[in-house]
């Protein structure tokens, strides 16, 4: 099959956006409004914002469960638009919900999930071992999800997203609200797999996170990337910023976004 990669779309580029644009139906203002990002194979890209940026809007139509109202994207060459079968097969997703079947044991919710994607016999047994383990949730295997503490459910979360080794994962806010502990395993996690040149997409409000774990990051405000480059090249180039939290609050404001 031909894939039309689209004009000026490099299909070296693990992602690329241009002039993407969001109405929603009775918005007096776009959600997104020309957003513009590039991302090469093995960066982990940091795309930040305060409540009402436009984040967790674009991370669903770059996942194709939702359709822009103008703009162009590709994923490693392949048009999103025109093609979003093909992209599902590369992309994987760790959602701000919790993406399982509290019924079900967390094997029987990565069974599921990699017989999704194609995968059977024993190396859909391998890749549930192999993730279970990284996750630290072998000796929680056959426990229903519904029973796990919070921490457990974001650490299950994860594996699922990872299950068929996508060559572009999506997280967004993998580590909100749970225990410092689940918190350092996931993170600990995501330094490996970016360690194997998996490249991420990660949305996070911890700052520290972004700074510790991103080659680069986006600033999103108002549906538009307002800063971007490497966390500490950009904290340098800011006047009166020693971290990235700081350059966030200056650039995006301290008014509540509730």
């Amino acid at each position: 099959m031909m894939v039309d990669q689209g004009k000026n779309q490099s299909p070296t580029r693990a992602l690329e956006v241009r002039q993407l644009v969001k109405f929603y139906r009775g918005a007096n203002r776009p959600a997104l409004d020309g957003l513009e990002v590039t991302i090469e194979p093995g960066e982990v890209f940091g795309l930040l914002g305060p409540n009402g940026a436009g984040k967790t809007t674009a991370i669903s139509i770059l996942c194709t469960l939702l359709k822009p109202t103008s703009g162009s994207l590709s994923i490693f060459g392949i048009d999103v638009l025109r093609h979003p079968a093909l992209v599902r097969r590369l992309i994987g997703l760790v959602p701000q919900e919790i993406a399982l079947y509290p019924l079900l044991t967390v094997r029987e919710n990565l069974a599921y999930f990699g017989r999704l994607h194609g995968l059977r016999g024993g190396e859909l047994r391998d890749r549930i071992d192999h993730c279970l383990a990284m996750v630290s949730l072998q000796e929680h295997a056959d426990r229903p999800v519904a029973d796990f503490s919070g921490g457990m459910k974001r650490r299950a979360n994860l594996a699922a997203g990872i299950l068929h080794q996508p060559r572009l994962l999506f997280l967004d806010e993998p580590t909100v609200g749970i225990d410092a502990q689940s918190r350092h395993v996931i993170l600990e996690n995501l330094a490996q797999l970016r360690e194997t040149g998996m490249t991420m997409v990660y949305t996070t409000h911890y700052m520290e996170e972004a700074q510790q774990l991103c080659s680069r990051v986006a600033i999103v405000d108002a549906g538009r990337v307002i800063a971007e480059g490497r966390p500490h090249d950009l904290i340098a180039e800011a006047d009166g910023c020693d971290n990235l939290e700081a350059l966030f609050l200056q650039l995006t404001g301290r008014h509540l976004r509730d």
